[in-house]
């Protein structure tokens, strides 16, 4: 139920179906308690699941989240509301947090994905707003040093993966609580969860570099295997984007095309629920090349394309 990295540090692993299909939630060991980090995705399951731990005897004094997507946040309002636990979370997760909670959440992102050409977004797509209904008990910015366990931890706000996205680091420990920012046996998907575009590739670009004055001998990653290389393991997904970015700006060399069809080009034919985070790293890599004025953008029946800018 409950694996050790550390004397103080432990994780469970809470699984579900779709996504990454796991996430590493990590209890660090307190004096008045355990501090959890992300609690996993909303599930009977895996309610069942924290219910056995708490059940054992763990007595948990706080959650604290990395950012907020659904596999991360999805069972803070259960720890809130059911069992009193105070959840802290950045005070640029609770714009997030707002966010995901407007009535139009759905509409908003199903204009975003046909407007780069996907034909066809269901009508009803899953409500996952109740996760979101909740106010938070405290909060963080970069810069501030956050008590997690018996430990003190510098937060480090790392934007990419969600525009939200904190790391937490012990200095005396060397250990960097990572949630999403860097994952073992996959590159993190870059992607417009939010319905809205920025140039994410490039804040996650910036967020990787931030990591060469953290020197770290452990690494917790929110899903995944622990990474005992943390430098090692950047350069690998750094030379990954770079390879991509190729592939996608070759893919508009010659003729303009939508995200979904770099995306064909890139990754070639798969299944609708593979296809998702595919898509959303090409368009994603589009939107990077085009603020670097390698690609340009038109507009053709209210869907974009990109074309590669002659040289």
């Amino acid at each position: 139920m409950l694996k050790k990295v550390t004397e103080n540090i432990e994780f469970a692993v809470v699984t579900y179906s779709g996504g990454m299909g796991a996430t590493n939630c990590y209890l660090l060991k307190g004096e008045d308690g355990y501090t959890v980090i992300d609690t996993g995705m909303y599930s009977k399951k895996a309610i069942r699941l924290w219910e056995e731990i708490l059940e054992t005897g763990y007595k948990i004094e706080k959650v604290v989240l990395t950012h907020v997507h659904q596999d991360h946040i999805g069972l803070a309002k259960w720890f809130q509301q059911e069992k009193g636990v105070p959840i802290v979370v950045a005070n640029l997760s609770y714009g997030e947090i707002k966010k995901y909670r407007r009535p139009n959440f759905n509409e908003r992102f199903k204009k975003l994905v046909m407007s780069h050409g996907v034909p066809f977004v269901p009508d009803r797509l899953p409500d996952t707003r109740f996760i979101y209904e909740f106010e938070p008990d405290a909060f963080f910015d970069e810069g501030d040093h956050i008590q997690l366990g018996m430990d003190m931890y510098e937060v480090i706000w790392t934007p990419g993966h969600a525009y939200d996205h904190y790391c937490f680091y012990n200095r005396e420990k060397k250990i960097m609580i990572l949630g999403d920012h860097v994952l073992k046996q996959v590159s993190p998907v870059i992607g417009l969860w939010v319905g809205e575009e920025m140039d994410l590739l490039k804040y996650y670009f910036d967020s990787l570099k931030k990591l060469d004055a953290y020197p770290t001998n452990i690494a917790l990653p929110g899903h995944g295997e622990m990474i005992y290389d943390l430098q090692g393991r950047v350069e690998e997904i750094q030379n990954s984007h770079q390879k991509r970015l190729q592939q996608v700006y070759q893919s508009v060399e010659t003729n303009p095309k939508t995200a979904l069809e770099v995306c064909l080009d890139v990754y070639g034919l798969l299944s609708l629920e593979k296809m998702v985070s595919p898509f959303m790293a090409s368009l994603t890599r589009l939107i990077y090349l085009e603020k670097n004025k390698e690609i340009e953008r038109i507009e053709e029946n209210n869907v974009f394309k990109f074309k590669a800018v002659k040289k």
